[in-house]
């Protein structure tokens, strides 16, 4: 089976206060949109040796009938570092094998979402993981019980469970549904070949409660967001990084009626009455990843 994990924004993000845990409070709008990866897995028998060529995330596991399964990790598309234990899929299939028995399968992950871009990708990936494993072999997990494990892979991971606006508190783990319809706008999303460490941004910034909060402000027009719905990271990440801040007023400049940076970075979106023509946008932004389209409809 396949499916086809996609991509989300902040729409404001808003640090609060840093707790007793070493982690931050949050008041962020999550923000479902239609850049996707796609991932399937297929069962496979235990003969079946062989082998993909793909990077070093490629693993064959051995099997323990009760609580694990071989499984085999194909990825292409954008390149991903690291070993296919740390990847978000693979720990998600992890966390269905302490509960469920899971025949051998291969995996395949093509890589749309970049990384390192505050999009959630690898979250989206890994809650989807738990998702399509959950119908292709009817383990009947629940809606809560998705959330729980999501949960383990990442505090934006249960989101994509239900996959739909909510505005998220807490670590990030705590979800209210919001109705917000974005459909009509058009989004241009790019990210310039910087990474930005969610963790050394989180040092940067100096946590505190703003007047007004982003439940509050999402209910004005859009064309009025500009003024009041602000990103906490972009100071410091603006600072740090100049070439991110140029992309956010060169989306200005084209038109945007409301840019923002995504999450702690490194991708700034805009949203446009219409799809951006002039300049034309594929060739505005030289040796960074563009991606244009409608935002994914709210389900």
């Amino acid at each position: 089976m396949i499916c086809f994990p996609n991509a989300k924004i902040n729409v404001g993000l808003h640090v609060l206060s840093k707790r007793n845990d070493g982690y931050h409070n949050l008041e962020t709008l999550l923000y479902p949109i239609g850049l996707k990866d796609a991932l399937e897995i297929i069962p496979t028998s235990t003969g079946n040796t062989k082998q993909y060529g793909a990077i070093e995330a490629n693993q064959e596991k051995t099997v323990n009938p009760v609580t694990s399964a071989r499984y085999r990790f194909h990825q292409t598309g954008l390149p991903l570092t690291g070993v296919a234990e740390g990847n978000l899929v693979i720990k998600a299939l992890q966390q269905v094998k302490k509960r469920r028995e899971i025949p051998p399968i291969d995996i395949h992950l093509l890589k749309k979402i970049p990384s390192g871009a505050g999009l959630g990708g690898g979250s989206s990936d890994g809650a989807f993981m738990l998702q399509l494993l959950n119908e292709t072999f009817q383990l009947q997990f629940s809606e809560e019980e998705l959330k729980r494990m999501a949960a383990m892979l990442g505090a934006d991971a249960p989101f994509f469970i239900g996959n739909r606006p909510a505005l998220a508190t807490g670590i990030g783990d705590q979800l209210e549904p919001v109705d917000l319809d974005l459909s009509r706008y058009f989004l241009l999303l790019v990210k310039p070949n910087i990474e930005v460490s969610t963790k050394a941004a989180y040092a940067m910034v100096t946590p505190a409660v703003p007047e007004v909060s982003i439940r509050e402000i999402i209910r004005q027009p859009v064309h009025e967001w500009r003024q009041a719905l602000k990103n906490d990271f972009e100071p410091p990440v603006f600072k740090k990084y100049p070439a991110i801040a140029r992309i956010k007023q060169q989306l200005y400049e084209m038109g945007a009626l409301y840019a923002s940076m995504s999450g702690s970075g490194s991708s700034v979106y805009a949203l446009f009455e219409g799809e951006p023509k002039e300049p034309a946008w594929q060739e505005s932004f030289p040796s960074c990843f563009t991606w244009c389209h409608q935002p994914l409809l709210p389900s």
